[in-house]
């Protein structure tokens, strides 16, 4: 009798089961993006599978800038490098006479980044070294909390994609482990992440300027110095990831060409592995962009991805809502 009871409880079960794993992707369409997620979670957390991998292997890496929030029409990190300008500059008289920073103080964004990565560098190294990493944290929550998207008007923390925030809470309640790998600053990242995504600071591998110890007024401090350490970026990423975990991800998330590197060095390895792009194709609820753009490209990681068989994800077609203040 107790057996003929499970026989029959079984289908609904199994029915329960996979209810709840689709349920945790609520905002996503019922596409194929989203059945390939949650086919290869299913597949490598099922014990006794070929593709079961142990929990403490669970590793997936996601970039941050256009991947779990917006980046258009700029890197949001340069909007606070463009405030810092401003708010520095009577300390700075030459910076209205000198480029790129002449250009901020003036509001002609396009002719600041003219320099490209080379002039974004050297005013995020202007306007982040001298300061302790308790100051510089200090200063970049002042600013998270306050500082607003200019097309939206919604803070930048607003700005998170929902899908992705999903995907992450679904990866972690099957034992997988989180870790960001942008292109951005780790100390820019580190003081707001956690609340965002629920991802703590020492999962946060990002670009970062060197540091150097000092006893001021009696205490230890660290001073940030206007010299780069490490670019997280491209080629940068899958170096960051093998210096910070020491273990090669088993999924790897991104949207542009800058994340190639990272999505190829996941692939790459034996076993059951699962690479996404997020494409940007919703101009009306986000941006439409890819192979032209200046911000975020997607390429060659786009040609890639076809040919590879890597998940993209179309943002209009397969995400029923983008951002968390949406109505769905």
């Amino acid at each position: 009798m107790k057996s003929l009871l499970i026989k029959s409880l079984l289908p609904l079960l199994l029915l329960s089961k996979a209810s709840c794993a689709a349920d945790s992707l609520p905002s996503w369409n019922d596409t194929a993006s989203k059945k390939a997620i949650v086919t290869f979670v299913e597949k490598v957390t099922k014990e006794g599978s070929p593709d079961f991998v142990p929990v403490a292997e669970r590793i997936a890496t996601f970039d941050n800038d256009g991947c779990l929030w917006s980046e258009q029409p700029m890197y949001f990190q340069a909007f606070f490098i463009f405030d810092r300008i401003k708010q520095l500059a009577p300390q700075h008289p030459g910076w209205k006479d000198k480029e790129p920073f002449a250009s901020v103080l003036k509001g002609d964004i396009k002719s600041a980044l003219a320099g490209g990565e080379h002039a974004l560098i050297e005013m995020g190294m202007a306007t982040h070294a001298g300061t302790t990493t308790e100051e510089f944290e200090k200063i970049v929550t002042d600013w998270i909390t306050t500082a607003k998207h200019p097309k939206t008007g919604r803070l930048f923390t607003e700005m998170v994609f929902q899908p992705m925030i999903e995907v992450l809470s679904y990866l972690r309640a099957n034992g997988f482990k989180t870790f960001i790998v942008s292109g951005g600053g780790i100390e820019f990242m580190r003081p707001w992440v956690e609340r965002v995504y629920g991802i703590p600071p020492e999962q946060i591998i990002g670009s970062s300027i060197k540091t150097k110890f000092e006893m001021r007024d009696g205490q230890p401090v660290l001073v940030r110095l206007p010299e780069i350490n490490f670019v997280d970026d491209k080629a940068g990423k899958p170096v960051g990831i093998q210096m910070h975990i020491g273990r090669r991800p088993i999924a790897a998330f991104g949207n542009s060409d800058g994340d190639l590197q990272m999505l190829q060095w996941t692939a790459a390895s034996k076993g059951a592995r699962f690479c996404l792009y997020v494409h940007h194709t919703d101009a009306k609820r986000e941006f439409a962009y890819d192979r032209k753009s200046s911000i975020g490209r997607l390429d060659k990681g786009l040609d890639e991805a076809q040919a590879k068989g890597w998940t993209v994800v179309d943002m209009k077609n397969d995400w029923k809502i983008i951002y968390p203040f949406e109505k769905w």
